[in-house]
């Protein structure tokens, strides 16, 4: 009996050591997010162990870069040992000793031979990135899955990015994430070298930062009635003496723990502080704000709120001093060398019956409305330059005028972008066709609700350009970059907000980063089907894509037109006919006539996705 269970202890002993050391695996290629400026794989492969040895030069074992990595290789079983040599079989973290001048800053350089893996960079930053490309060399599901040895084969990667500015902006007004839920996203950004992180908290919808001088604004702005379970737009009115249990706002504890986690991660976190409309939330919480003779009742909005006519007085001398004091406490807060200041969509009928804004421009001598917003705006701006801080605004600040040192984020299109560039402006470029990713991926039909009445499919984020329209190269060196902006109104759990950022934000992480000559479609698509499986096994929620097909025609034989048919998911298998009602699978481009009709169907998985569409032939 006794031998029985020893043998018994001995077999569970065995297997629990098998499992727990995990299993070999072998890396075939790589599908690498954003893709590199260069990328050379050879014939062989390294062998890592679950005990690597890693040696670290130019760069401490405490330091931020190296502590980083360290945690996430012991969070995915492995057991770093660090060697005081760096003699082969070995991963190296380096910071170059000479400087790089091509990889700048934030670029790297990564070398896999039989001697190990060499991961070097010309400052921490760098070598964070190249630690980020070092990850997706690893199996997908390497956060889930224990390997005792993982077979890579060698490369040499040599890569830097191509814009400054790699954004994602987040709106937690309309609804409120909490800390690690922001925490959350912050990884998601530093997984694809993201570096901007453009946190939009106050709108109409509620005010989420902590201000102690103003503390209504979080007793009262911070809060409205729960209508989630009813549909943006379609909400019941408030009932009389209703509880407030929506909302929430951060701690300036909870901010600084948000800043330093992104520190971490190399993200500069820009706060926006939006004036002077999109202020319901300030207006209900100190009305005195208004405008003289406005006698409308704001409240904390629970749904749109179109046009948004709550604005701040202009020509109450305490709406400055308000809003200096906000700036004053949270200057502190965000070592961020930005500050955004909104000016969107400000709805100005409340001024033009306002007495004190007319003496206002009177006193100003100043020519109409727009340009009393540019006073606040230039008044704002020297606020905060005399604290070392610079202004970004939405492309309306342009309207009134702006100093030549303000950053301008063009949004209604590129051609705000373009026109500040000219005038000697920095500019973010962010054009609502191609960067607002509230708005449907596919077809709405087959979608969870979205903010309606625009498409931005995944194929149309990886088309952005963002200097497309610059034609000069003074231009050029204005625009520091582009983002993707994620607004909440129809979004209001931490899922939704991944599934509509994901896999969007991933090719816009190319677009930022990867020369443009380096970017093919079909190329992206066969790597994001892998990187989705890597974003699930981070427990990522990922967006399902769109199952409709398009085409493209050039001239074909005899005045006819050859058409190729593209999709967006990999793994699509496409049938079409052009009127004949014969269905043919897809396999290679076809001739076809001008005004003649191709219908579609997908299949994925054997299922058919979404319905029958129709293509007109065209040869535009």
């Amino acid at each position: 009996m006794r031998k029985t269970i020893y043998l018994v202890c001995s077999v569970i002993v065995v297997l629990f050591a098998l499992v727990s050391c995990g299993r070999p695996v072998s890396v075939d290629s790589y599908a690498i997010i954003p893709q590199p400026v260069e990328m050379q794989v050879d014939k062989g492969s390294y062998v890592l162990s679950a005990s690597p040895r890693c040696y670290t030069g130019g760069v401490g074992q405490n330091d931020l870069s190296v502590k980083y990595i360290f945690a996430r290789l012991r969070g995915w079983h492995f057991n770093p040992v660090l060697v005081g040599t760096p003699d082969g079989d070995c991963l190296q973290l380096l910071v170059n000793e000479d400087y790089d001048a091509q990889l700048g800053d934030e670029g790297y350089t990564i070398d896999i031979t039989g001697s190990g893996i060499v991961i070097a960079a010309n400052s921490e930053r760098g070598l964070f990135y190249g630690f980020q490309t070092f990850v997706q060399m690893l199996p997908e599901d390497i956060a889930e899955e224990r390997y005792s040895r993982i077979s890579l084969p060698y490369c040499h990667v040599r890569d830097w990015p191509q814009f400054a500015w790699r954004g994602s902006h987040l709106d937690v007004s309309r609804h409120f994430f909490g800390v690690s839920q922001v925490k959350k996203h912050l990884d998601l950004m530093a997984m694809y070298k993201m570096n901007k992180f453009h946190w939009h908290l106050t709108d109409d919808h509620g005010w989420r930062i902590e201000i102690a001088k103003y503390p209504l604004l979080n007793d009262i702005g911070s809060w409205r009635v729960d209508r989630d379970d009813q549909p943006w737009g379609e909400a019941d009115p408030a009932r009389e003496g209703e509880e407030r249990t929506n909302g929430g706002y951060y701690t300036k504890a909870e901010i600084e723990e948000i800043v330093a986690y992104a520190a971490e991660r190399y993200i500069d976190v820009v706060p926006e502080i939006d004036f002077p409309g999109h202020c319901c939330a300030i207006l209900e919480a100190y009305p005195d704000l208004a405008c003289a003779g406005d006698d409308t009742t704001y409240t904390v909005q629970f749904g749109p709120y179109w046009p948004p006519r709550a604005i701040l007085c202009a020509g109450n001398d305490s709406v400055m001093m308000f809003l200096k004091d906000i700036m004053d406490e949270i200057i502190p807060l965000f070592p961020c060398n930005y500050i955004h200041i909104g000016g969107d969509e400000a709805v100005k009928d409340n001024w033009k019956r306002c007495p004190r804004c007319t003496a206002r421009m009177k006193e100003l001598n100043l020519k109409d409305y727009e340009q009393l917003q540019g006073w606040m705006v230039v008044e704002m701006e020297n606020y905060l330059k005399r604290q070392g801080k610079s202004i970004i605004g939405w492309d309306e600040i342009l309207d009134g005028g702006v100093s030549a040192d303000a950053t301008v984020m063009s949004w209604r299109g590129s051609e705000g972008g373009i026109k500040a560039s000219r005038h000697g402006n920095d500019v973010i470029m962010t054009p609502l066709d191609y960067c607002y990713f509230n708005f449907y991926q596919a077809n709405a039909d087959f979608q969870p609700p979205a903010m309606p009445n625009s498409l931005v499919t995944l194929h149309k984020v990886y088309s952005f350009d963002p200097l497309a329209g610059i034609r000069t190269a003074s231009q050029r060196k204005h625009i520091l970059g582009a983002q993707c902006n994620l607004w909440t109104e129809y979004i209001n759990t931490p899922e939704m907000a991944e599934y509509m950022l994901l896999p969007r934000l991933c090719a816009m992480a190319e677009v930022l980063w990867s020369p443009r000559e380096r970017m093919q479609w079909e190329d992206f698509r066969a790597r994001i089907a892998r990187g989705r499986i890597r974003l699930e096994s981070n427990d990522y929620r990922v967006g399902s894509g769109s199952f409709q097909p398009w085409a493209t025609f050039e001239k074909g034989t005899g005045g006819r037109m050859l058409a190729t048919l593209h999709w967006e998911v990999e793994g699509t298998t496409v049938y079409y006919h052009t009127g004949d009602g014969r269905w043919t699978r897809y396999e290679a481009p076809f001739e076809v006539d001008k005004g003649m009709k191709i219908n579609t169907l997908s299949f994925y998985n054997g299922m058919l996705k979404e319905k029958e569409y129709e293509i007109v032939v065209s040869d535009q």
